[in-house]
C-alpha cells in the first residue's frame, strides 16, 4: 500500500517539537488519498496527539501540539491524533489557537486528564473540548499571535539555513570519504571495506571514540544546559554531564538522530555521548556515523535499540592525519555558522517560552517586552 511517491501520511511519530517532518512520512497513491479528504490537512491546522507518553517525555507526550506547515498541506492525518480548526475565525484566530494550546496550561491540563498505563497515556476529543481558558479580545489575539509567529519564523529560517549547511558538509564528506574524489589519482590498497587510499586504514570505532552512557535528568533543576534525547533538546538544566565537543548517538528510539554538540550538555539515559580518542576526528566521526544507517543495526524487540558492543566493534575507515586536518578545517566554517544559528534559536526559544504563558494569561502586555523583542528579532 505504501509507496515512494504520492500523498504523505502523517503519524504522531512524524511530528517534531512544533511541526511535521515529511521525510519520515509514509506515502500512498494520490488517487487513493482522495477517499480520505475528511482527514486532509491544511497549512495552519493544529494537530494534537491523543496517544503518547507521560510527562516529562516531551518529544512523545500525550497532548503534544504541532502546527501543519505549508509543505504538509494536503497530507493525511493518521490515527492517534486529531486536527483542530476554528469554527469562527472572528472569535478566535487559528494562529492564536495554536499558541493557546502550546501553553503549559494546556499541557498540564492534559497530564491530569489523561488515562492509561505506566507506559502509554491517552485522551479523547471530549477531554480537549473541556479545556477552559480566558479568551482575549480579537485584536489582542492577533497581536500575540503575530509576535510569537515572528519568533517562530526566525527559528525556522535558522533551522532551514542549518539544514543547507549540514547538507553542504555531508556532500563534502561523501565526495572525500565515500567516492574518494580528491584521491583518485593516488594508489589504493585492499581492505575489509574494499579499496581505500594508500596510507589509510580500517579500524574499530572504539579506536576513535569512547562511548559513554547518558544519565537520568529528572532530578536536575532548571538552567541553561541543554538536555539531549533522541528527538533533540528536551529541556535546559543547571548541571552538565560533559563539557567538551561530542557526537551524541541514540541508544533507544530514533536511532538515526545523531547530534554534534560543541557546548556543555546533559544526555539522557537513552542517549550515548562520545569522548574523542584522537585529534581532528570530531566532525569526521559525526558524518561517518550519519552514513552508517544505524537504524538498520537495531537489536531491540519492541523499542529500537543499540549497544556499546555493537558500536565499538564497527569497522570504519580512518584517513591519514593530514586529510583529517584538512577536512576539519573546511567544514568548520559551516559548523561555526550552524552553532551561531543554534545559539540564536536557543535565545529565541527562551524568549518565546517566557512570553507565551504571560501573554496568554494576560499577566503582561506586548509593550512591556517590546524592546527585548525588537532587539532579538
Amino acid at each position: 500500500m505504501y509507496q515512494t511517491k504520492g500523498t504523505h501520511i502523517v503519524r504522531v511519530s512524524d511530528t517534531t517539537n512544533n511541526s511535521i517532518d515529511l521525510s519520515s512520512c509514509h506515502r500512498i497513491d494520490s488517487e487513493l488519498a482522495l477517499n480520505y479528504n475528511q482527514v486532509s490537512l491544511e497549512a495552519g491546522d493544529v494537530i494534537i496527539a491523543t496517544v503518547g507518553s507521560w510527562l516529562p517525555n516531551y518529544s512523545s507526550v500525550v497532548g503534544k501540539v504541532v502546527k501543519v506547515p505549508k509543505e504538509a498541506e494536503g497530507a493525511l492525518l493518521n490515527q492517534n491524533a486529531v486536527r483542530l480548526r476554528t469554527n469562527d475565525s472572528r472569535l478566535i484566530g487559528q494562529k492564536f489557537l495554536y499558541y493557546l494550546l502550546k501553553n503549559n496550561g494546556f499541557l498540564y491540563y492534559i497530564a491530569f486528564t489523561a488515562t492509561g498505563s505506566a507506559n502509554q497515556a491517552s485522551i479523547t476529543l471530549k477531554d480537549i473540548f473541556n479545556f477552559e481558558f480566558e479568551l482575549p479580545d480579537f485584536p489582542e489575539q492577533q497581536a500575540i499571535a503575530s509576535i510569537l509567529s515572528a519568533i517562530d519564523d526566525k527559528i525556522e529560517n535558522n533551522l532551514a539555513m542549518n539544514k543547507t549547511l549540514e547538507n553542504m558538509a555531508m556532500a563534502l564528506y561523501k565526495h572525500w570519504f565515500v567516492d574518494f574524489g580528491p584521491f583518485q589519482e593516488g594508489e589504493f590498497i585492499g581492505s575489509e571495506l574494499g579499496e581505500i587510499p594508500e596510507g589509510w586504514e580500517v579500524v574499530k570505532l572504539e579506536q576513535l571514540v569512547e562511548i559513554k552512557y547518558g544519565k537520568d535528568h529528572k532530578k536536575l533543576g532548571s538552567g541553561n544546559i541543554p538536555v539531549y534525547g533522541s528527538g533533540g533538546i528536551m529541556r535546559y538544566v543547571d548541571s552538565f554531564l560533559y563539557d567538551q565537543e561530542s557526537v551524541l548517538i541514540p541508544r533507544k528510539g530514533t536511532l538515526s538522530n545523531i547530534f554534534l554538540v560543541n557546548e556543555p550538555f546533559w544526555s539522557v539515559d537513552t542517549m550515548f555521548y562520545t569522548k574523542m580518542k584522537k585529534e581532528n576526528i570530531l566532525k569526521y566521526t559525526f558524518h561517518l556515523l550519519k552514513t552508517l544507517k544505524l537504524a538498520d543495526m537495531d537489536v531491540g524487540s519492541a523499542v529500537p535499540s543499540l549497544t556499546t558492543k555493537l558500536l565499538n566493534f564497527l569497522d570504519v575507515i580512518l584517513p591519514n592525519q593530514n586529510v583529517l586536518i584538512e577536512f576539519e578545517q573546511q567544514v568548520t566554517e559551516y559548523y561555526e555558522q550552524i552553532w551561531a544559528n543554534t545559539n540564536e534559536n536557543q535565545t529565541l526559544t527562551k524568549l518565546r517560552d517566557t512570553l507565551l504563558p504571560k501573554l496568554i494569561s494576560g499577566e503582561v502586555r506586548l509593550k512591556e517586552f517590546q524592546k527585548e523583542i525588537t532587539t532579538t528579532l
